[in-house]
């Protein structure tokens, strides 16, 4: 909870936002001023998180696959209508559908989730961009990974999607600039149902390598991220925050 008010007046979409580190970061956009729309493949899902954000006044949902253009082009212009501007895109959505070595990875496991984790990111700016952000500017925040910073056995290729992700928001900060921010965060390991298997039945000694002593919640993201939307960060582009509790600073992932 924050008691700022920095976002007031502000529109943001936030994708793959029905649950974990998406809501999260709704919730924070929200408490601090902001209206929402978010995106998520369940519409149930979405309809619950919705009411938890205060319902209609402040959020509404669009359901549909993050990599499908022709929703991303319907929530974008639902946003605009519904809100009357779109001032923030939280890219979030990400997926990670194999666990294991590279030499054994399905290659259509591989464009899917450099489909959805990188490509979709992309097409999502450019969307906002050509709907409003080009016009009246904004800010763009990418959800990316501390696996995308340093070799992650096990989710190797998801880290190859955020390292491409982390590199694409330093392209598209240069490209967008000065009228859009383009920011990113890596977390490290968050408590969150997508996570789980990086950290159920051993949390102990999983969190044992992190200076801080524990795992992430997703408010710890939720807070980073609304910093960076925001006029606070007014002289920030193209950088990647890495919020993991100083894990990478004792040599893990």
């Amino acid at each position: 909870m924050s008691d700022s008010n920095r976002l007031a007046g502000r529109t943001a979409i936030v994708t793959g936002a029905s649950r974990g580190i998406g809501l999260a970061i709704a919730e924070r956009l929200v408490d601090e001023g902001a209206r929402v729309c978010i995106t998520g493949r369940d519409e149930h899902a979405l309809e619950s998180a919705v009411d938890e954000l205060g319902g209609r006044d402040h959020a509404i949902g669009m359901a549909g696959r993050a990599d499908d253009t022709a929703h991303q082009g319907a929530t974008v212009a639902r946003t605009i209508e519904v809100f009357g501007s779109l001032d923030i895109l939280v890219n979030n959505a990400g997926i990670n559908p194999a666990y294991g070595g590279l030499m054994s990875l399905d290659l259509a496991a591989a464009r899917k989730i450099l489909e959805v984790n990188c490509v979709g990111a992309l097409s999502w700016t450019q969307q906002a961009h050509a709907a409003w952000l080009a016009e009246h500017g904004g800010s763009v925040v990418n959800v990316a990974s501390v696996a995308g910073l340093r070799p992650s056995p096990g989710i190797g290729f998801y880290g190859v999607s955020k390292a491409g992700l982390i590199h694409l928001t330093e392209e598209l900060a240069v490209e967008l600039g000065p009228r859009v921010r383009v920011n990113a965060v890596a977390p490290g390991i968050v408590k969150t149902r997508f996570a789980q298997a990086l950290y159920e039945g051993r949390e102990e000694e999983v969190a044992a390598a992190y200076p801080l002593k524990r795992l992430g919640m997703p408010d710890d993201i939720g807070s980073v991220v609304a910093f960076l939307a925001s006029e606070d960060a007014g002289w920030m582009t193209g950088q990647t925050i890495t919020v993991d509790g100083g894990v990478l600073l004792s040599g893990g992932v």
